[in-house]
């Protein structure tokens, strides 16, 4: 199975390679968020000079301004969005027979999936970090940046590579079983767009934590996208830990419970999907 979950997943990278306006496409929704969206909302500006000492730091949960809080939100956004399309591209190779071609392969269910799914998570992974990067940058150009006050521990380092990891294996193993149970592409987007925006809408990723009303902090408690956001956050604030009831590594736990239960439901999916119909 290892030697053809490999050819698999090599045939997915070179398939991803070979198609650069798709790759340039995915770089250009995070940059328009950090270069429009977060330069523009400067909420420090908001009642600067009459509020108490520690406010923002408060509103914020450690992070320094609020372009620092949405660039490790926007890691975790772009973790997710980015595997939206993972799911549309199986039901392309169904509607032009090559799904059925590998199905009929001595290939497993199980390896055209696992190879789907590494492929699928690599390019989210990398846009997560090329977003911490390019806030980075940003700062040091004279823009609104991300201010990184903690020093990042090699365990922190750890935490916060485990949290991107689990959270695009998380929503790309969801996806992409939805797109082997769905055969048309105008279902699969209103289905994943029925369940990426309020999962999005419902986190911490954007929104301040201390703009939200109690009910709303409940629900974004436990988002998968919260859970890692705050990793990210704890690690790379100096003090922001004191503004979380948990330790990071009680947020990677909560994730991996999600990723297993999600891995775990779209395994179920896409076996029934590929399983042979009589």
């Amino acid at each position: 199975m290892i030697r053809e979950l490999s050819a698999l997943t090599r045939r997915e990278l070179l398939r991803l390679a070979r198609n650069p306006q798709a790759i340039a496409t995915s770089l250009l929704l995070p940059i328009l968020y950090l270069v429009l969206f977060g330069q523009a909302f400067n909420l420090n500006s908001i009642g600067a000079g009459h509020v108490p000492p520690g406010y923002f730091l408060l509103l914020y949960r450690g992070a320094p301004n609020y372009f620092s809080y949405f660039s490790a939100g926007m890691a975790g956004f772009v973790a997710v969005t980015a595997t939206l399309f993972i799911g549309a591209n199986v039901i392309f190779d169904r509607l032009f027979g090559v799904l059925k071609r590998t199905a009929a392969s001595p290939a497993t269910a199980t390896s055209i999936f696992g190879s789907r799914l590494i492929a699928g998570c690599l390019q989210p992974i990398g846009l997560a970090f090329l977003v911490l990067g390019l806030s980075i940058l940003l700062g040091r150009s004279g823009l609104s940046g991300l201010d990184v006050t903690a020093s990042v521990t090699a365990v922190g380092a750890a935490e916060i590579v485990l949290a991107v990891v689990m959270l695009s294996a998380m929503f790309a193993s969801l996806f992409l079983a939805i797109g082997f149970s769905i055969e048309q592409p105008q279902t699969y987007f209103a289905v994943v767009n029925a369940i990426n925006l309020p999962v999005l809408l419902t986190s911490a990723a954007l929104y301040p934590w201390g703009t939200m009303p109690a009910w709303f902090q409940n629900v974004a408690s436990v988002n998968p996208i919260t859970l890692a956001v705050d990793v990210l956050r704890e690690n790379l604030f100096l003090g922001a830990a004191a503004y979380y009831p948990y330790d990071a590594a009680v947020y990677l736990l909560g994730l991996f419970g999600w990723a297993v239960a999600m891995f775990f439901i779209a395994t179920l999916l896409a076996r029934r999907a590929l399983s042979p119909r009589r």
